[in-house]
């Protein structure tokens, strides 16, 4: 702006100022605030319909020329524009330009868009501001941008945009854009925290590669989006600390992510929509304490591939859509039993963990239902992940457990002849995993073949030499297909008993077997 430039460098008022404007001008190069608020809240409400009249009115034109070139500072004064209940007319348009003094608008209404695309700026702060449009696509501020309670009717646009240190968004209400989107602020990178608390987000929420150095607090959003598949679309995101999908205390005047009063009313993250988190990184965990996600079919909780040191799964059940965890890695996985989805709607494939810290009840029964819900063909990774787990945590007998279910769960999927024998080895050792049944069934065959044998006509072979009669011994040199106890040659048994001794011998061969299965399964698994 090159018109009026003496006068602006001067410090002089410009001639075609408006009263509002001047007051404006004096308040800029003072350093104060300006407020052309009237005392009454409804009136003073910026998202309300009581008109503004001139008496509180500037020019967007005039405000951008404060910011890019206004006039200096009053001595001893820090030049800045500070507004509070003033109506700007026209298109606020610093794009590309540099903007040095301190920009804080407080309860402001915008009649049109607010364009900073590639500006350069320090702090910027809109508190409360109503606004058709944000666009900042590229902007680089050195501090803070702040936009708590604000509403953006056509949509914010942070796409690539640099921000110095804290993004708030805390209570805004953000409506999608023509592309659908509510807030598009791919690839932007945040110096520290990324807080959302309480945030209303109409439309796609599209942090796709965006870096926070801190933590990402969306703490009581609710993000809704029934027009597309995805409400929160954040693939690539990496986060220097924790991604909070968790409740947040309603009326607290401090949001900062601390726990919340008692008696504060809870409002807990709400998603109605898809969440796409694929392939993020998260530098201390990924919380979602009492997250409630309203699925279709087509909708999923996707956590493909996430790295975390730890997954707080602790929502609520997701009814419908799926949640699928392919490819994720976790040190401590928190779960909470009713949290995961049934049959059909859990993918697991490839996802690891190292510890389980369950919240509340998770008895075995039900990790194993957990595990069989993700698996809807058979798949061993994820009963042996869950068996390493439990061994590592000293729970040895819980891990053979998840390991015979799983040889269960294998043995569906066989033809018929080796499912009869996986039946087998199931009855007698249960597959290797309690060799004491060997031990019993062996002692079971070995008195009932006593019984049996001590009542059989048993003519010796050769009449002149042979040991004395032993049911005992006789039973156990059949039942023994290795050890020769040089009993079954002694003695000629006919008609049923024959067949008897025959059936012996295969019970025998059968039990060494399915034993020697067993043994060798549990010398690969050690």
């Amino acid at each position: 702006m090159t018109e009026g430039a003496d006068d602006t460098h001067s410090g002089d008022l410009p001639d075609d100022l408006t009263a509002a404007e001047a007051g404006m001008w004096q308040a800029f190069r003072n350093g104060s605030v300006y407020d052309l608020s009237s005392g009454d809240s409804v009136v003073d409400d910026p998202h309300g319909g009581h008109p503004w009249g001139p008496e509180r009115t500037v020019r967007a034109r005039m405000v951008a020329w404060l910011l890019l070139d206004g006039p200096p500072a009053l001595a001893g004064r820090v030049a800045s524009l500070k507004l509070t209940g003033v109506r700007i007319t026209g298109v606020l348009d610093v794009a590309g330009g540099t903007v040095t003094p301190y920009l804080e608008l407080r309860d402001c209404r915008f009649d049109q868009q607010v364009l900073l695309p590639e500006a350069h700026c320090t702090t910027v702060r809109f508190v409360n501001c109503s606004m058709p449009r944000l666009e900042a696509a590229r902007l680089h501020t050195e501090g803070d941008l702040h936009l708590p309670r604000c509403r953006f009717h056509n949509g914010v646009r942070l796409s690539d945009a640099h921000i110095g240190t804290d993004l708030l968004l805390n209570q805004a209400i953000a409506y999608r854009d023509r592309s659908g989107r509510s807030i598009a602020a791919d690839g932007m990178t945040v110096g520290q925290d990324l807080q959302a608390e309480l945030l209303e987000s109409n439309g796609e929420l599209s942090l796709r590669g965006v870096q926070v150095g801190g933590s990402l607090s969306l703490r009581g959003a609710r993000l809704l989006n029934p027009y597309t598949r995805l409400a929160l679309n954040a693939p690539q995101l990496t986060v220097g600390r924790t991604l909070y999908l968790t409740p947040a205390g309603v009326g607290s005047p401090l949001l900062i992510g601390t726990t919340p009063a008692r008696g504060t009313r809870i409002q807990r993250f709400e998603c109605q929509g898809g969440v796409r988190l694929d392939d993020g990184r998260f530098g201390d965990a990924v919380d979602m304490e009492r997250a409630w996600f309203a699925f279709t079919e087509d909708h999923e909780l996707s956590l493909r591939r996430v790295q975390t040191p730890e997954l707080r799964f602790l929502g609520d059940q997701p009814q419908r859509g799926k949640v699928v965890l392919s490819g994720a890695r976790t040190g401590t996985l928190v779960d909470r039993a009713g949290s995961w989805p049934g049959p059909g709607s859990l993918h697991m494939g490839g996802f690891a963990y190292e510890n389980l810290v369950p919240r509340g009840p998770f008895p075995l029964a039900r990790r194993l239902d957990w595990v069989a819900a993700a698996t809807a063909e058979y798949n061993p990774e994820p009963y042996e992940r869950l068996a390493a787990v439990l061994r590592a945590a000293g729970e040895d007998e819980d891990a053979r457990e998840v390991l015979l279910a799983k040889q269960r769960r294998r043995r569906e999927t066989l033809p018929l002849g080796a499912k009869l024998w996986g039946y087998a080895q199931d009855l007698t050792v249960a597959y290797g995993y309690r060799p004491g049944r060997a031990a019993v069934w062996m002692a079971v065959l070995w008195a009932a073949g006593t019984l049996v044998f001590a009542h059989a006509d048993h003519p010796p072979m050769n009449p002149d030499g042979h040991p004395a009669w032993s049911p005992a011994l006789f039973t156990l040199d059949l039942l023994l297909p290795v050890i020769d106890l040089d009993q079954v040659g002694q003695w000629q048994l006919g008609g049923a008993w024959q067949w008897l001794s025959a059936a012996m011998i295969l019970l025998g061969w059968i039990l060494a077997t399915t034993v020697a299965a067993g043994a060798t399964r549990l010398l690969r698994r050690g």
